[in-house]
């Protein structure tokens, strides 16, 4: 008997809301265009065989690879006959369905379980949902009555995976490959060489693989700091490993069965020291270890080059090839005899015009085979070819460009998307290259820019999220860094922008930790660290504190503001606070009564220099923060130097504040940061010195460093200078030195 429809229950924000069918669990990720949920239950059989169209019979296998989806048996439907009207039904879509061609849908009622699309492509989409919702449930063969009409946003949905710098084994790939599928992701990138290694067997080069693929240390780090010398395979010593042809064509079949295409990437000109290591006449020098690009101006490096991807060709079906062409040290064409000479022939004005031309010919060679070329954003220098796309990574202007100039354009920004940055407080985490990327920074994304035009808003493709691998040596830390952002990226390139919303997907994750355990993922668990940010307001003279957690409730931390630990008896927190003096502020978090996470320590500090003018001798280099208010703007950095508030130094500082009038001055701070990774260093000294006149400055004193500049755990040190006596004046001048000529990273000028 029909259950009334006047019974089906209203959707709130894309949110399932049902009171009857509580042990039921529709928190998909990523988010369907459109669920509504009725009341009723549909008992699965326990034995129960799948009716297939002929056309999705070896999708729907698909559903049987995973134990959520128990007693499956797949029967495909004779053509010209109907499907039943009753049980579990894969079919082609029909005009009379109204459903989008990118689009599938899925109907659970009192009948059974109808899944229909038009296209292979979109009945995977479909497959994967009812796996999350077997894996969701409490009982898997209970599910409540449900509508689901589902399409992407975006085309491309891409992950990627460095397997130069550590290599990971096949059985590893296709693991990645399976979580892929569950969470829509339709392009897989694997960086196949670098100059950590090469993993990819060409049969014409064999030495590609018996030297180029092995290294004198296993770890990336420790060959890195070690001479970077290739050995060749069966040296005791040797570590690597490579992915034979007949191996890579295994995954590209096993990773379009469930609808994700595998992009090669093989590097050119540049970040190819193995492949010159063992071919040395293809580089400028004709020496091995002397650079890292392809001799442009040699005959032989094209040769080579169509050589490789003759190869390549055969074992990729895939209609795009990645090339690189990132980060190309141009110094050694500027002069090599060869490369001067091929650019005087061509009228090319410079090495970015030499690297453009060395992109067209690898593009117009991939065109002649039927493929499309794409590349870093770098392959915009210069010039490019029709035809070609463009990955950006080094923020989203060369997207912008490339988008607005007419190419098509694949978005993986470092600031969101890549997954080599650390995700929580990096004093807590195992050493990553740098950068700060907590998952709802992930979910915050969106890949198509103000700044793209309208009529080309088209050219986005999508987004792909990139896991570089040099700080990651392991495939349970792979895992460990890609999961759970990955699922915050595919909700991003799938879900319509306006239908996306953090806090429901912050609850509706929490189902999915249970699904990654279910697939033995040694994913990111939530911290238990406790989070703050401090806004100012120069009216009240007084600093707002926000305490964050990425647990649920935040009203387990309990924080004090004197300095003391906090306990089960502090204040809890109930929201934001404020304070109007300066004070030390302890915040962890609890849970039965017991401390299960660090105490965060902070200071906000209520100064005499805030909001006071001051005068840059030396200027910042790359981040401005805030500009000229950076250093008197009341706000302190946070974990990260690309939170606004970190100004970015290449120079020794030197710069004046102003306090408009004669103070007593007892005390000068500054904070800085280190993490060697990305360059970053604590100053060799911070000198202060102070003046009545602004011209003439006496030094009051020096505070020296004391954090070796080998350590290469993010750490914050407080220069600050405690007067015995007080200086009277009114202009305050700090240097700080730069003896290792990275970076200094300082927030803010702290007088008392």
């Amino acid at each position: 008997m029909r259950l009334s429809r006047s019974l089906s229950l209203l959707l709130l924000g894309g949110t399932c809301i049902f009171s009857a069918q509580a042990q039921t669990n529709f928190d998909l990720i990523p988010k369907p265009s459109k669920v509504t949920v009725a009341s009723g239950i549909y008992n699965i059989p326990t034995q129960l065989s799948v009716i297939v169209s002929d056309d999705f019979q070896a999708a729907a296998q698909l559903l049987t690879e995973h134990p959520a989806i128990k007693g499956l048996a797949v029967e495909v439907l004779k053509k010209n006959k109907k499907a039943p009207k009753e049980g579990f039904r894969i079919v082609k879509a029909v005009d009379a369905d109204n459903l989008s061609k990118n689009a599938y849908s899925i109907q659970i009622d009192e009948k059974g379980l109808l899944l229909k699309a038009w296209d292979t492509p979109q009945v995977i989409n479909g497959i994967y949902t009812l796996i999350q919702l077997g894996y969701l449930q409490a009982e898997p063969s209970k599910i409540a009555f449900a509508t689901i009409v589902d399409e992407p946003r975006f085309s491309y949905r891409g992950l990627h995976l460095d397997v130069s710098r550590h290599f990971m084994p096949l059985s590893f790939v296709k693991k990645y490959i399976d979580v892929m599928a569950i969470y829509k992701f339709n392009n897989f990138h694997w960086h196949l060489t670098d100059g950590a290694g090469w993993r990819l067997e060409i049969k014409k080069y064999p030495e590609l693989t018996q030297k180029a693929a092995w290294r004198t240390h296993a770890h990336w780090k420790d060959w890195w700091n070690n001479g970077r010398q290739y050995v060749e395979k069966g040296n005791p010593n040797a570590s690597g490993g490579f992915y034979t042809q007949e191996e890579a064509r295994e995954l590209v079949d096993y990773a379009a069965r469930k609808g994700i295409n595998v992009i090669p990437e093989i590097e050119m000109p540049g970040h190819s020291e193995e492949v010159l290591a063992v071919y040395p006449e293809l580089s400028c020098s004709g020496k091995p270890y002397s650079q890292s690009e392809f001799c442009i101006g040699n005959e032989k490096t094209f040769e080579f080059l169509k050589n490789v991807l003759d190869e390549v060709l055969t074992i990729f079906p895939s209609q795009y090839i990645h090339i690189g062409g990132d980060e190309a040290e141009k110094k050694h064409w500027e002069k090599c005899p060869k490369d001067q000479a091929l650019m005087q022939k061509e009228g090319l004005k410079s090495v970015d015009e030499l690297q453009s031309y060395a992109i067209k010919q690898m593009d117009l060679y991939l065109q002649s085979k039927g493929r499309k070329l794409i590349g870093w954003d770098e392959i915009l220098q210069g010039g490019l070819t029709e035809g070609a796309t463009v990955m950006s990574w080094r923020g989203e202007e060369g997207g912008i460009k490339a988008a607005n100039a007419g190419h098509d354009v694949i978005m993986t920004p470092g600031s969101h998307l890549y997954f080599d940055s650390y995700q929580t407080d990096p004093r807590t985490q195992p050493e990553a290259i740098g950068g700060y990327l907590t998952l709802d920074k992930v979910y915050s994304y969106d890949p198509i820019p103000n700044a793209i035009q309208t009529d080309k808003v088209k050219h986005i493709l999508g987004a792909q999220a990139n896991i570089w691998t040099e700080y990651v040596p392991t495939t349970e830390h792979v895992e460990y860094m890609v999961f759970p952002r990955a699922l915050a990226l595919s909700e991003v390139s799938w879900t319509n922008k306006d239908a996306k919303s953090w806090p429901d997907f912050q609850r509706r994750i929490q189902s999915h930790y249970k699904l990654l355990q279910e697939l033995n993922l040694n994913y990111y668990r939530p911290s238990f660290n406790v989070a703050y940010t401090a806004s100012y307001n120069a009216i009240k003279n007084n600093s707002k504190i926000t305490l964050t957690t990425e647990q649920l409730k935040t009203d387990q931390i309990r924080y004090t503001i004197d300095g003391s630990e906090p306990t089960i008896q502090s204040t809890p927190y109930t929201g934001p606070f404020e304070l109007s003096s300066t004070g030390h502020i302890n915040a962890a978090y609890f849970q039965d009564s017991i401390k299960i996470g660090p105490t965060l320590s902070f200071d906000i500090d209520i100064h005499r220099a805030i909001g006071k003018k001051v005068t840059y001798n030396t200027q910042w280099s790359g981040y401005p923060a805030q500009k000229d208010s950076t250093l008197t703007n009341g706000l302190m950095g946070g974990l990260s130097y690309h939170d606004g508030q970190w100004q970015g130094f290449t120079s020794p500082i030197d710069v004046v504040v102003d306090l408009e009038r004669r103070e007593e001055i007892h005390q000068v701070a500054m904070n800085f940061m280190q993490m060697i990774g990305p360059g970053v260093y604590m100053p060799g000294e911070m000198e202060v010195l102070v003046s009545d006149n602004g011209r003439t400055f006496r030094s009051i004193g020096t505070v020296k460093n004391d954090v070796s500049d080998t350590e290469s755990k993010l750490t914050f040190k407080r220069f600050e200078l405690k007067l015995n006596k007080a200086q009277q004046a009114r202009y305050i001048k700090i240097k700080a030195s730069n003896p290792k000529k990275g970076y200094l990273f300082t927030d803010e000028i702290i007088v008392y």
